[in-house]
């Protein structure tokens, strides 16, 4: 994630900008059937950093492929049918055993690409308002936290996905996650995530994880990660 020399531009002022609606709310209100969310841009707005063949297909199928498990497992369980799919991973715990590890795979997928495709625009934007703000003080400065992060992408072993989250204390952390594991399934919101998936980029960087993550971080809508650290701190 990593944005050299930003300047963090009123953060007290931006910050009543930006309290949007926390993606992770799209599904999460919601007690019908879960859906796929559409992109908030074309499937070729993220290029050439993110190529538009990987964003259709990670979307369409990936994505859609998580949805339409998730539904199956789920759709004559009255346990948690009607549950929000962000109650269902932080109550994970307490979800029926015959379809807890369908909730963790499918229902984790479904919730980490919502996220995913948030907080991602075209042409990116740089680091501000109250995230980064929080982001200088808990790693000590805005490029620290960013190396950390982006070497935890770069070096992280097999499927995943890094994360920048909110815990339980109201504080930032940064970790990585196996497969499709959720962050809520911690007890933490997550803010901003990065799938590291070979999926996510192998059409076009092949096993080049690294070129991947540089790219990836031009594309961060900032925006969106404060909306969402508003909304965590509450």
């Amino acid at each position: 994630m990593n944005r050299r020399n930003f300047l963090i531009q009123g953060s007290t002022a931006l910050a009543g900008l930006f309290v949007a609606q926390s993606p992770l709310r799209v599904y999460a209100d919601s007690q019908e059937i879960q859906k796929l969310p559409p992109l908030p841009y074309a499937y070729d707005a993220l290029e050439p950093h993110i190529d538009k063949r990987t964003m259709e297909i990670h979307h369409r199928k990936h994505h859609q492929g998580y949805v339409n498990k998730l539904n199956a497992a789920i759709r004559h369980n009255h346990d948690v049918g009607h549950m929000p799919l962000e109650a269902m991973l932080r109550g994970i715990e307490k979800v029926p055993m015959n379809v807890r590890q369908a909730i963790i795979n499918s229902g984790g997928g479904h919730a980490n690409h919502t996220l995913f495709w948030s907080i991602m625009k075209p042409g990116g934007s740089e680091p501000m308002g109250k995230v980064a703000e929080s982001i200088q003080l808990t790693f000590g400065s805005f490029d620290a936290g960013s190396e950390m992060f982006d070497k935890l992408a770069k070096t992280h072993f097999g499927s995943g996905w890094v994360w920048l989250v909110v815990d339980e204390n109201k504080k930032l952390q940064i970790y990585a996650t196996s497969n499709q594991d959720s962050p809520l399934m911690k007890g933490h919101t997550p803010i901003l995530g990065v799938d590291v998936w070979e999926h996510a980029y192998y059409l076009k960087y092949q096993n080049r994880r690294a070129d991947y993550i540089d790219a990836w971080g031009k594309v961060i809508n900032w925006e969106q990660v404060n909306a969402n650290y508003l909304a965590a701190m509450k």
